[in-house]
């Protein structure tokens, strides 16, 4: 399979497992995975050919334009519906300034010889010269049972929540909700004055990152099948725990090829990223972006 293909199809993964609908990795962990790095989104990513074609001056000079950030919000939007915060933003714009670097190095070193001089391809050819000095140092299972306790949250199954939440669409004071809440537990139906949703098996890192740490926290605390007024980041809402998954440690031992491929991926992508970072001193970088 072509590299391009490999990374792509990385990226769709990433994707499925940090996404809203897959299994959220807290924020800290989505800056370190190491998918996010050398990934060309179907053959764009943050600059089409005909842009970097048109650019001039020095060659040394990297400017980190408004457009970085354009292009990285509206990505960032269509894969995960919602707008990066600053902490991501900076990330995808490490992401871009890594991959304009492998560009530049790739065209220094004439690898787009025999090619139209497409971005992506220089890129790849360029990464292939860094692959060439990537190696894994040596490695047993004391090291990878290490790894794996300082990665738990990426192994262990986490809380689960089902729940309903009912939204007023008349009064959504705390006084009109708690009024609807006693309605609701004498028997009136959650869906007869208010918009339902029915949430079921979702990861607390997933609701933390929806609703907020305070919500989780209560929610955690409810009495199953009793409706609860609750606040949260866009009001009051009625809330119903039906059900709670508390979590589960995870064993290295059935674990131990996955862990295995995580440590390897994440090793030679650091490999991959202090080569890059030695490659960026020759360039000075020249921040044009607004501030998100």
């Amino acid at each position: 399979m072509p590299k391009a293909a490999v990374l792509n199809s990385n990226w769709a993964t990433f994707l499925r497992r940090s996404g809203p609908l897959g299994r959220s990795l807290p924020r800290a962990g989505w800056l370190r995975e190491p998918l996010l790095h050398f990934v060309v989104l179907g053959g764009l990513l943050f600059g089409a050919d005909h842009f970097i074609a048109s650019r001039t001056g020095d060659p040394r000079v990297i400017v980190v334009g408004s457009e970085v950030d354009a292009q990285a919000q509206q990505l960032f939007r269509a894969s995960r519906n919602r707008e990066p915060s600053a902490e991501e933003l900076a990330a995808l714009r490490r992401v871009w300034l890594d991959n304009e670097v492998l560009y530049r190095e790739g065209l220094a070193l004439q690898v787009d010889r025999g090619d139209e001089a497409i971005r992506e391809r220089v890129i790849f050819k360029a990464l292939s010269v860094i692959d060439a000095n990537v190696k894994l140092p040596p490695f047993d299972d004391a090291l990878l049972r290490i790894w794996f306790d300082s990665h738990r949250a990426k192994y262990d199954e986490p809380a689960r929540f089902s729940f309903q939440e009912a939204v007023l669409a008349d009064d959504t004071s705390e006084a009109g909700v708690r009024a609807f809440v006693q309605l609701l537990n004498s028997g009136l139906p959650g869906d007869a004055r208010a918009g339902l949703r029915v949430f079921k098996d979702r990861p607390q890192a997933n609701l933390v990152q929806s609703y907020g740490a305070e919500f989780v926290q209560a929610l955690g605390t409810a009495p199953v099948g009793e409706w609860r007024a609750q606040p949260t980041r866009d009001g009051w809402r009625a809330i119903r725990l039906d059900a709670l998954a508390a979590p589960k440690p995870a064993r290295f031992e059935p674990l131990r090829g996955v862990v295995l491929q995580d440590w390897t991926d994440a090793t030679l992508a650091a490999q991959r990223s202090a080569a890059v970072q030695v490659l960026a001193r020759k360039y000075t970088v020249v921040s044009a972006a607004a501030s998100p």
